[in-house]
Formats: C-alpha cells, structure tokens, sequence
C-alpha cells in the first residue's frame, strides 16, 4: 500500500485523514457528490499532508486512440486550474471508474483501462506534478495502478467499503452532505424524451417554433418583441410550476413535463438561442425564482429532442447556473458538462464549467446580474464580442478576462467526438428520423445562428 495520506476539509477547518486506497476509493462520492460511473476523475492535492483542492471528471474516451491526447489535456487543465486557485499541486489522485462490460470481469476492465492510467501518469509527470495514486473502481471492488505489493492490492482486487460504515461516511452525514446516486441518474433527469410519440409531438412543435421564431430572432426591428414575449412565457410557466408541492425527482420531473405544453416548451427553447435573452433569463438565480427556473430549465432541457438536440445547451447551461448559484456544484457540473456536449463550442457553459471547477465565488456573476435586472439596457452593452462582457469579467479569478480555449479544451473534444453516448440516454440522431420539413428547419436555424453571430448575439 502507498505510504502517503490526504486530508479533507480546509486547513483551518476540521479534517479527515484518509489513508490507502480503500479510503480514498470510499471518498469518491463524497468529493463528488454522486457515484461517477464511467468516468475519469482527478483531484489535485495541496501541502505536506495532502489536502484536497481542485478536481476535474470527463466520460472515459471509447477510443483508446484518444487516450493520450485526452490525458494530456485532462493534466494540463487540472494542473493550470489548480495554479490560478490554490497554487500548483504536489500531487494527483486519478480515479477510473467503469462497471465491466458483458462478458468482462472488473478485473479485465482494469487491465483494459489500464494504458489511460499510464498515459495520465505519464502526462501528469511531464508537468511535474507526481500521482500519488491510480484507483480502478469496478464492480464493487478497487484496484491500484501504484502499489506492485499483492499482499495488500491482489491481482482480484479488493471490495468497496459498505455504504455508510466508513469515517468518512460519517463526517459527511455529520456535515449533511448527501449522495445523489449514480453519474448516470443525475443526467437521466435532464436526458431528452425517448417515448417515439412524445418526441415525435415535441419535434413537430420545434419545427413549427423555428420557423416562426428564428427568423425574427435575426431582425432587428423585432428581435425586442421576441425577448419579450420569450422572458413573458418562461415568467408564465415558472409561476406554474411554482404552485406545485415538493415531490422526489422522478415525480416533480413527471409532473413538470405534464404542466408544459408542446407548443411552450418549443417557443422558450428557440427564444432563448438569443443570448441576450438567455442573459435576462439568466437573473433568475435566487430565492423562489432560482428554484422555479431551475425547474424549468431542466423540464426545457427534456424537451429538446432529436434533431434540436444542439438546442439543449442554452436550457442546460441556465440550469448549471443555477445549481451553482444555489450552492449545489454537483448538479452545477453534471448540467454544464451535458451542455458542453450539446455544443462543445457554447461560450457560455465553457465559462462556467471552468470557473465551476476552480472553485470560483458565483456571487461575482450574481452581482452582474442584478444589475442587469436592474437596469435592463446595461446588459445589453457587453453583448458584442466573445470572451469580454459581463460572464468573462465577472467569472474572472484575477480581475482580466477569462478566456477559454474553444477547439483545444479536452472534454469538449471528447464530447464532440461521444455525442451522446454512453450517460446521456439521448439516442442517437438517425438519418430520416424527422420529415424533410424539420430538415429543412433546422438547416435554416443553424445557418442563422451562425451567420448571426455576434449581430445577433446567438448561440454563445
């Protein structure tokens, strides 16, 4: 077993030492927030005495061809991250987390992963920055990729620790942080509708929305009245759907989607592909309202089915948002990372799930935004150029612009490449799924989108 220990908890806080890998593999929910299957999962560490900083989670690439590159970039990130937030780290804990195939042992899933393990270990010692530590989670039992010594890491591995009997286990309850479940039931909930005639009523009431609401989108002379009458509905709706009791999320999910017609949901989701106007709606944060837009981002991000599924990254990016801003990161990165799928090039999401990750205080965005909610035309003065305004200021750690790296970020990569394998459900968009009409629609929508541009403030 490794001879080193890391610590949770600030340093002026109380701590909880763990020591091996079964501690470190029991911890992993609790750092998360939830079970991440089928992914890889870094965590920076701090000090002497290995405290706990920055992390970063990505699906693991199918292709082992993209294992290096993807390892590379996962290092730099987290490393660079780690700098702006806490200073460099002394150290790496990876994670690699996948349940075993049909027909594939936990074992065999190790030994298949393996070469990423390596190829992260690699990447991070070429940054100078050692790991500790190279954990295969599978099936109920851990191995590691660190320790040569059988007598305490054997060839079969070794089980999981049982929920709720661990020290860390207990502190957690101590402090009320929960386990959500599984990676994979976080994004179910905002995964786009399946059922053949439920997708089929809400792609024809997107198709109708594109062709009405696009257009007007890029006119000058009435993109206001479109702002208006988008940030009217949505007001509309989350009023609904506030006057619902609580209910567990599989029913408040159920029941949301039942309050929100075809024909709404269409027109609030093309509405908001003008990023001025998802900016507005972006001021409803707080309070009732943010759990009420939370809501319904969430019912919107359903709603986008094959082939709008592009369309889910303004509602996603809205809903991580407002996670964030309500203080729950785990559901903040799973809704983020799911809009970067959508559209790895969303400007938007990229900054949020950046600053999300490095730890940054939301309240400089909840300032800006305010504002804006304030003075309606303030907002409107940073909308021109990508990378400056009112989200790259404000989610700046250092006061200058923060910018992001559009083609190069690692997990965009990887999402632009998996589509919507694997966690989302999201199936697959299947040449001749929708009518040559909805083609034609969305052929048109992207266009304008992207001829648009920064006249149009669209799709950023």
């Amino acid at each position: 077993m490794n001879k080193h220990h890391e610590s949770t908890g600030s340093s002026d806080g109380q701590q909880i030492t763990l020591r091996g890998p079964a501690e470190l593999a029991d911890a992993l929910p609790y750092l998360m927030g939830f079970h991440p299957n089928d992914s890889v999962v870094m965590v920076a560490l701090h000090g002497g005495r290995g405290r706990f900083g920055g992390r970063l989670r990505l699906g693991i690439p199918q292709a082992p061809g993209e294992w290096s590159p993807v390892a590379d970039q996962l290092a730099e990130s987290l490393i660079s991250g780690s700098e702006r937030r806490d200073g460099r780290p002394d150290g790496i804990v990876i994670f690699l987390c996948q349940d075993s195939a049909d027909g594939e042992s936990g074992h065999l899933t190790m030994e298949r992963l393996r070469p990423f393990a390596q190829s992260l270990r690699t990447a991070c010692g070429a940054l100078d920055v050692p790991v500790l530590e190279a954990l295969c989670i599978s099936d109920g039992r851990y191995w590691s990729y660190c320790c040569p010594d059988i007598r305490c890491c054997p060839t079969e591995g070794k089980p999981l620790a049982l929920p709720g009997t661990t020290v860390m286990a207990a502190a957690a309850a101590y402090a009320g942080i929960h386990v959500r479940g599984t990676l994979r039931d976080m994004e179910a909930r905002l995964a786009p509708w399946r059922t053949p005639e439920e997708a089929s009523a809400q792609r024809q009431a997107l198709d109708r929305a594109a062709l009405s609401v696009v257009p007007r989108i890029l006119d000058e002379r009435v993109k206001a009245e479109v702002a208006e009458e988008t940030l009217g509905l949505a007001r509309t709706l989350m009023g609904r759907l506030g006057r619902t009791r609580s209910a567990p999320p599989a029913v408040l999910d159920l029941g949301d989607d039942q309050l929100v017609s075809h024909d709404e949901a269409a027109a609030v989701i093309l509405g908001l592909q003008d990023r001025e106007t998802r900016d507005k709606a972006a001021a409803w944060m707080e309070g009732p309202d943010g759990q009420s837009a939370l809501r319904l981002w969430r019912t919107l991000a359903r709603r986008c089915v094959e082939p709008f599924g592009e369309h889910a990254a303004a509602p996603l990016t809205l809903a991580g948002w407002v996670a964030w801003s309500t203080g729950d990161e785990p559901a903040a990165r799973v809704a983020l990372g799911l809009a970067l799928r959508a559209d790895p090039e969303y400007t938007f999401a990229q900054l949020l799930h950046r600053a999300c990750n490095e730890g940054l205080d939301p309240e400089a965005l909840r300032r800006c935004l305010r504002a804006q909610g304030e003075g309606e035309e303030a907002g409107a003065a940073g909308a021109g150029t990508e990378g400056a305004g009112t989200e790259s200021d404000a989610l700046s750690p250092r006061g200058p612009a923060l910018h992001v790296r559009r083609v190069r970020s690692a997990p965009n990569r990887e999402r632009r490449r998996a589509g919507g394998r694997r966690a989302t459900n999201a199936p697959r968009r299947a040449p001749g799924a929708a009518g040559p009409g909805a083609a034609s629609t969305r052929r048109r929508t992207r266009d304008a989108q992207r001829d648009g541009g920064r006249d149009s403030g669209t799709r950023r």
